[in-house]
């Protein structure tokens, strides 16, 4: 029986004192409000996204995961990037089409200046190891 007052007494001492250090204690008063934690690294919104934009995104875990809002919005940003190069993509196909079809109508003086090519240019020297 005296041992379980003495861990009553124990007991009600420790949370004395962990409320007087939360809620008014000390030099500075009450403890300030925590902020949120926000999206440190969001996407530019000056310039086009790049493969390095999205390897460093790294979002804040909230309670349990990630804040929808933060990944949400990246998502969004990160589709209309990919729509507007699809489109841009699309617009310049069409034009090397329609390119390719007046060059092979039009008049053959074999001029090579206006050949339009799909392949991918050679490595340049600088860019091998």
């Amino acid at each position: 029986m005296v041992m379980f007052l003495f861990l009553v007494v124990a007991l009600a001492v420790v949370i004395g004192a962990v409320t007087l250090a939360v809620l008014g204690g000390g030099e500075n008063g009450p403890l300030p409000e925590a902020a949120p934690e926000r999206l440190r690294d969001p996407l530019p919104p000056d310039r086009p996204v790049s493969r390095a934009d999205v390897e460093d995104l790294r979002f804040p875990l909230a309670a349990r995961g990630y804040r929808m809002a933060d990944v949400d919005d990246a998502l969004s940003r990160l589709g209309a990037e990919l729509a507007e190069r699809d489109a841009r993509i699309a617009d310049l196909e069409s034009a090397l089409a329609g390119a390719r079809a007046t060059s092979s109508h039009g008049p053959a003086h074999g001029s090579a200046e206006h050949q339009v090519s799909m392949d991918k240019p050679a490595p340049r020297q600088e860019d091998r190891p």
